[in-house]
Parts: structure tokens; sequence; C-alpha cells
């Protein structure tokens, strides 16, 4: 779907950036309520908490990976009582509601299950549902509803702060092609893309087994966490990117492709062998 520019309204019932968040477009009847767990009792008192509701919990499982659970409900609220006292790795609730209170049971099985599904397609979060489950009977009419919904959802759900629906790797803009970068050399083979969230490396990327003595505890911590979660496997004697994952800086992603210590916008090259540094940065 081709960006536009929109407008978006965020409310704070309290006043506090940290604490309760409602956030809708101007043109909508969607809205996003961002519930910090410890807030639950303020929120049960908002007419929202009655409704019928989309929901997302977020927050991070034992290795400290990001993790959501997608649910729905007729009454957001009792759900997320269950929720609070049988669940232990969330902070914070994300509850889609309509503000016109029309939305049904059959509008949110079917949000619930394309949810999970386009969530667990993305990748960015580990999805506690385990599966997306089977496709509820929804009539085409209100099938076309649900999609607006979702993707209006989409787009509040990042504006907060939560891209559950956002592909890792940059996406083609008005027939543009994406600009690759490459670090290569003694069998590694990596390539990635330099986005708004930081360098992202690319799935199939083939980075060094063994790093050098120099490599620092923070880098080792950091491979060893790639690894033990399943996002770098052993493969053939190198460590191979199982998905697309974004790092916060290009010497992140470099380093941990190389083993060693990296200046990510030099190692990063384009196809036709400038760097990242000439690329995005020098601009004379």
């Amino acid at each position: 779907m081709r960006a536009r520019p929109r407008t978006i309204q965020i409310y704070l019932p309290n006043g506090d950036p940290r604490g309760i968040r409602v956030a809708e477009l101007t043109t909508s009847i969607i809205r996003v309520v961002e519930v910090p767990r410890s807030m639950l009792p303020e929120f049960k008192q908002m007419p929202e908490a009655e409704q019928v509701a989309l929901y997302f919990l977020f927050g991070n499982g034992e290795a400290q990976d990001s993790m959501v659970y997608i649910g729905q409900s007729g009454c957001v609220s009792k759900r997320l009582d269950t929720h609070n006292n049988n669940k232990d790795f969330w902070n914070k609730a994300l509850v889609v509601v309509s503000m016109t209170n029309n939305l049904t049971q059959t509008h949110v099985q079917y949000l619930e299950w394309s949810s999970i599904r386009a969530a667990m397609e993305v990748g960015r979060y580990a999805v506690e549902n385990g599966n997306a489950g089977t496709k509820p009977h929804t009539p085409a009419p209100l099938q076309a509803d649900c999609e607006d919904i979702q993707d209006t959802a989409r787009m509040l759900l990042a504006t907060l702060g939560f891209p559950v629906f956002e592909p890792i790797a940059a996406q083609p803009s008005n027939g543009t092609p994406v600009e690759l970068f490459f670090c290569t050399g003694g069998g590694i083979d990596g390539v990635g893309e330099y986005t708004a969230e930081g360098f992202v490396v690319l799935k199939g990327s083939k980075g060094r087994l063994a790093t050098v003595a120099s490599y620092g505890v923070a880098n080792e911590t950091m491979r060893a966490k790639l690894i033990s979660s399943g996002v770098m496997q052993e493969e053939g004697g190198f460590l191979v990117f199982t998905k697309d994952h974004a790092f916060s800086s290009p010497s992140s992603a470099s380093m941990a492709l190389l083993g060693r210590t990296s200046n990510g916008w030099l190692d990063w090259k384009s196809a036709d062998g400038k760097t990242l540094d000439d690329v995005k940065r020098k601009t004379t």
C-alpha cells in the first residue's frame, strides 16, 4: 500500500505521557488505547473497557525477546483481568476499539485470526499464541471492513511504538528498488539495508563462526543472544541469518557478521563499491 500523509491524534487522559495513551486517525472511527499493566484499574473506569475489542499484550520473554499475545473479547476489561492473573510476560496492553461501539464478535474473531497470521509472517515479535488457528467464516463485506480496521490499527500501533505488522526490511516505494549494501570477505556474505530503524541484515546472510579475542564482552553477548534466539544458526561452518534482523547501527550489524570489531559505515558497501558512509553521509 502506498504511504501517504496522515494526521494522528494522541490523547493523554491523565496528562502523563508514560500512562494511558489514546491514539486515533482524525478521519477514522478506530481508536487504540495503550494501557500500562499497572494502570488496569484506571482503564477499567474508561468506556472503552466494556467494549468488544481486539487487543495485544506486549512484553519480553525470559531471554528478553520481544513478545506479543493477540486476543479478542466481548468485554475487554474482564479478559485483561484474566491475563493479569495468568500471564507474566506482558507490561503493556494495546486495545483496538470502535469510537461508535459497532465492532461485533465476528469482526474481532476475524481480526484476531488475521492479526496473529500477519504478526507471525512479519516476525518482529515472538507470538505467544503459538498458531493463528482456523480462519473464521466472515461475509465478504464484513471482511473488507476488517481489513480497513486492521490497516488503521497497524498504523496506530506503530505510531505508539509497537510495529507488530511492519516489515523489518525496507519495502520498495513507487517502483524504486531497495538499495542494498554488502559485507563480504573470507567466505562472509552479508546483505543488508539502511532503514529508518537502523541497519537490517537480510535473511540468508552468512557470518564468521568464530570470533577474535579482542571482540569484547558486549559483542560476544550480542552474538550469543542472536544464536540462542535462533536469529543466527550454524550452517556449513558459518553463522547464517534465519530471518531479517534490525540492528541499532551499521557497525553492530557488521560486527555480528565479521566476529570482530568493525566500522559498519566503511565495511558495508554498495554494489558499485561505495561505502555506506559515502552513500548516506557524505553530502559533497
